[in-house]
């Protein structure tokens, strides 16, 4: 996902993000900061078994809108910033240009 974001990556980035799980999670990596969460920290929040939690995950990391880091035997994950300003951008990059000007 490196430089500005197209159009596809855009859209699939959105689709894992209109799981309401998946954006809690999100969210909750987005809170945490550089440090992130471990899986089981992330599961405690959001009481999810850990098939569904490990599913949301890979998801978010298909679109590497999540990186995950191991640790000897614990998992952690964190927000892609980067890629979070990317989608960000894309979606405003444009705001108003098509509007008529006084």
């Amino acid at each position: 996902m490196a430089g500005s974001m197209q159009l596809a990556e855009a859209a699939a980035c959105l689709s894992s993000l209109g799981s309401a799980t998946r954006l809690e999670l999100f969210r909750l990596l987005v809170r945490a900061g550089a440090k992130g969460l471990t899986v089981g920290e992330l599961k405690t929040s959001l009481d999810l078994p850990g098939a569904t939690l490990s599913h949301h995950i890979k998801e978010l990391v298909a679109q590497e809108l999540i990186r995950q880091d191991r640790d000897g035997r614990t998992l952690h994950c964190r927000a892609n910033y980067t890629a979070m300003q990317q989608l960000l951008e894309f979606l405003t990059n444009e705001c108003c240009v098509d509007e008529d000007c006084c």
